[in-house]
């Protein structure tokens, strides 16, 4: 018996590449990211400058993740709601 030969993921790659240049992820959830990488004093106060101007319990604001680079720079991603009702 044979096994059948793998269908060509060409498509599938385009479509993928396409939707990841448009921003797909950003449509599909509602929510506004930006990515920061600043020295520990920086970031905390970039964090804080978010919560102030857009808060939490409004525009659902919140360090989605954050990692820490050589130097004692954080590396996060601050994560909002495009707008509040």
């Amino acid at each position: 018996m044979r096994v059948p030969a793998r269908p060509p993921l060409d498509s599938l790659k385009r479509t993928l590449d396409r939707a990841r240049a448009e921003g797909a992820r950003k449509d599909r959830d509602g929510f506004v990211r930006e990515t920061f990488a600043l020295p520990r004093t920086a970031a905390r106060a970039k964090a804080r400058e978010w919560f102030d101007r857009w808060p939490r319990q409004a525009y659902w604001t919140e360090i989605e993740s954050w990692r820490e680079r050589p130097d004692d720079v954080i590396e996060f991603t601050m994560r909002r709601l495009s707008s509040a009702d």
